[in-house]
């Protein structure tokens, strides 16, 4: 009898059936799906489960169950519904979602550098009006996180040209670029930051920590690309900085609440570009593969993956 490896997803997940499909062919020596296909007896059979932001109550009708392996690279929610169960969670790390990551971060931030929001709004006025050039070489972008995307990221902004330096609790980043770290390391590179760059993970550290001080610590007229989580940014503070002219424009790409609701002030905000939580899809090809691999090598030898540090978050 192969293993059973069932995948839990939220309710009213779409896309259950692609996921097991494309991880039953890339682990067909087990057996893999959905967990409501399970009998009782199945059930407790199952030693580690593929989860896509589950119900914990589900879970829990796995009494023998030793740890979860997450199709996602945020795990701040999966964290909050298991923080009373110490269950190892380990999360996905794939090198085409940091490539991924840094293509969108590139493509907006040249959406910013060429004042694409400010033609877009001359365009409206029907105004034929240059505005003058600033070069790449000129324009200063500090990421706030500099692990496996931001650290793509900002190698793929440098090499387009751009002044790059980054932010991290550790204060280690990709060779060759200043990484601060620590609260006036983080003071230092808002100061120099044309554009802001969020991609830390939601941690109770990081949960409000770009607040009206911090945003009003960037030159004036700078901008904001958040592809993090919706909570890192305090909203109130966000929109009150942008109103004052400080903030020229921000591209938000995750909220607080999503789908973004209809009346939210940022979808008719000028000075606000919204994005449906797309900057960096995951590859279900691509992420099957690695977590087949990490169940294989668990079966062959019981090594577990590197897990979630439940304090930290990530």
């Amino acid at each position: 009898m192969s293993t059973i490896i069932p995948f839990i997803a939220a309710p009213g997940y779409r896309f259950t059936t692609q996921w097991v499909e494309v991880l039953q062919q890339a682990l067909p020596e087990c057996t893999v799906v959905p967990v409501e296909f399970l009998s009782t007896e199945q059930r407790a059979l199952v030693q580690v489960a593929v989860v896509a932001n589950p119900d914990p109550q589900t879970l829990r009708l796995l009494p023998n169950l030793k740890w979860v392996h997450s199709v996602w690279a945020g795990v701040e929610r999966l964290l909050s519904d298991l923080q009373d169960w110490q269950l190892p969670v380990v999360r996905l790390k794939d090198p085409e979602l940091a490539r991924t990551m840094a293509e969108a971060v590139l493509a907006w931030t040249m959406y910013l550098h060429r004042d694409m929001p400010a033609y877009r709004q001359l365009q409206t006025e029907r105004r034929w009006q240059p505005l003058d050039y600033i070069p790449a070489r000129a324009r200063r972008i500090g990421v706030l996180g500099a692990g496996a995307l931001g650290g793509a990221a900002m190698k793929m902004l440098q090499q387009t040209g751009f002044q790059v330096a980054g932010w991290s609790r550790s204060g280690n980043g990709p060779e060759g670029i200043s990484c601060f770290s620590g609260e006036q390391g983080l003071q230092d590179l808002v100061t120099q930051t044309d554009i802001l760059v969020l991609l830390l993970p939601l941690t109770p550290q990081t949960r409000g920590l770009v607040n009206a001080a911090l945003l009003k610590k960037l030159p004036a007229s700078a901008a904001l690309i958040n592809f993090a989580r919706g909570d890192i940014v305090n909203d109130a503070d966000l929109r009150s900085v942008i109103d004052s002219g400080h903030l020229r424009h921000a591209v938000l790409d995750v909220f607080s609440q999503e789908p973004l609701p209809p009346q939210s002030w940022h979808w008719s905000h000028p000075a606000v570009t919204v994005l449906p939580h797309i900057s960096a899809p995951t590859s279900r090809d691509t992420a099957a593969q690695i977590v087949a691999e990490n169940l294989r090598r668990w079966l062959a030898s019981g090594m577990m993956p590197e897990t979630v540090d439940l304090q930290q978050g990530y």
